[in-house]
């Protein structure tokens, strides 16, 4: 098959570089930044000019984006994928989105004869170039199958959650989740701080124990190692955070934990953190208290 791959970027970029090594399959590539595109094409992938190109030229076309809005362009926006590719195409979008955004972008493929898989991606930049990423597909199951090998190439986790919008809903759960838990963190190493304990036997503690998750694996190696370059930028975390607690709106949920957390974000953005990691909300605490937390 003739696979196209549209944004090449730090998530992107390494799942596309997998499947170029895993799998016998060419590649197509296209992104805004010519050293991203270079990165995969120096594997053996090629080059195209536009989405169009892309779209007009492959059997699988992918996407790996920042936002909904974005996304909505590359699709369903003029020259985008659903003008531009043939019918019987297979459309799958690793970005992370709103069920509501999904559900609209398959109906606009649906009507151009493009099947689309929604496809969002968890465990960061390591992770995905390791190719141990968990993706949670909704989508047709006939179409799921078909393509499970190619998703197989480039993580080490796929599961079918249902049909489409129910991708997107499990990572939104997902990220919330584990945003709580960084936020927790955060509050539990500057408490570590302020009380003089040796923060490098405390983090062995948690690591060890039940305190421990994810959210705070990521936040401590940051914290602690004062480097808050981005991995998972702040910025993308808070849109995540935005769309999950727009998903509990529409239900009916009350939140009691998560708004809390998405006003941390907010003041570390106002800060002019946005473009940091995410483990940069520690640094409104570090900022209120005139204390940085290091080891």
């Amino acid at each position: 098959m003739k696979i196209g791959f549209i944004g090449v970027g730090n998530m992107g970029g390494p799942m596309c570089r997998n499947i170029i090594r895993n799998t016998n399959h060419e590649v197509v590539v296209f992104d805004l930044s010519p050293g991203a595109v270079k990165a995969c094409t120096d594997l053996g992938a090629s080059s195209a000019a536009s989405v169009a190109d892309v779209a007009s030229r492959c059997d699988v076309v992918i996407t790996s984006l920042p936002i909904p809005r974005i996304v909505e362009e590359v699709t369903l926006g003029a020259g985008g994928i659903a003008d531009s590719a043939k019918p019987g195409t297979v459309f799958i979008d690793l970005s992370t989105n709103s069920p509501a955004t999904a559900k609209h972008v398959a109906e606009g493929m649906a009507a151009k004869g493009i099947r689309m898989l929604e496809a969002p991606v968890s465990g960061g930049t390591a992770r995905a170039a390791a190719g141990t990423i968990v993706i949670m597909v909704g989508g047709d199951e006939t179409v799921f199958e078909q393509n499970l090998p190619l998703l197989k190439s480039f993580s080490g986790e796929v599961i079918h959650m249902g049909g489409i919008g129910y991708g997107s809903t499990a990572k939104l759960i997902n990220n919330m989740l584990a945003f709580c838990n960084s936020a927790a963190a955060a509050e539990a190493l500057m408490i570590g701080k302020r009380s003089g304990i040796d923060l490098t036997k405390l983090d062995a503690v948690i690591r060890n124990a039940s305190g421990m998750s994810a959210g705070y694996a990521n936040l401590s190696a940051k914290v602690l190692a004062g480097d808050f370059t981005a991995t998972f930028a702040l910025d993308l975390a808070h849109k995540d955070m935005r769309l999950a607690l727009q998903m509990a709106d529409e239900l009916g949920v009350p939140g009691m934990i998560a708004p809390q957390v998405m006003s941390l974000m907010r003041m570390a953005r106002g800060m002019g953190l946005g473009s940091s990691d995410s483990a940069a909300i520690m640094r409104v605490y570090e900022t209120a208290l005139n204390e940085d937390v290091r080891a």
